[in-house]
């Protein structure tokens, strides 16, 4: 029953969060999004606009497409684009192509160069992040803390950690993602605010 109730989890977690080669959802910006969010409704849009414009973009390629793993994920107009390319040309391209996206401010190439990871690699590392997501909507002793305004994302064990935040948030927040089991290493793209 565990395993059944793991496995629902991740595919959970697959229908919301999407892969970047397979589909990318318009869950981003709903009411409750807006609401908690630090950034402004013309920021989400542009970020929903530069992973959905990637993704087309990339997916426009044969090679990118059926030779490479890669996510494309944007907050506050920093994008982080993870994933594997078997290849530093295609690695390359792939960052070439995310760098010329309109409202694109800065871009963090975390591509590995190998073969594109396996459905199970990666069904256990939409289960990390899920694991994370609840351990940190569970944070209750930070005035103000919103766990939504948190992006997750995993990727072969690394985490990379998306957000608006205040330095306190992002220490606790970082040191939940460096305890949960499977997490080889964290890496923070959280912009500070004051």
């Amino acid at each position: 029953m565990k395993k059944f109730l793991i496995f629902i989890s991740i595919v959970f977690q697959l229908l919301l969060e999407g892969c970047s080669t397979v589909a990318t959802g318009g869950a981003e910006i709903t009411g409750l999004s807006l609401w908690h969010d630090r950034r402004t409704s013309k920021a989400l849009a542009i970020d929903e606009r530069i992973e959905i414009n990637s993704v087309i973009e990339l997916n426009s390629h044969d090679d990118t497409r059926n030779k490479c793993h890669f996510n494309v994920t944007s907050y506050n107009g920093a994008v982080l684009v993870s994933g594997e390319a078997p290849t530093e040309k295609l690695r390359n391209k792939i960052i070439s192509i995310v760098r010329v996206i309109q409202g694109v401010k800065i871009v963090h190439n975390e591509l590995q160069i190998a073969s594109p990871s396996t459905f199970s690699k990666r069904s256990y590392d939409s289960y990390i992040t899920t694991k994370i997501k609840t351990s940190i909507s569970r944070i209750n002793n930070i005035p103000g803390f919103d766990a939504t305004r948190i992006k997750v994302v995993t990727e072969s064990g690394t985490v990379f950690l998306l957000g608006l935040v205040h330095k306190n948030e992002a220490d606790v927040v970082t040191d939940i993602a460096r305890r949960e089991k499977g997490v080889k290493k964290v890496v923070k793209i959280f912009e500070y605010i004051q």
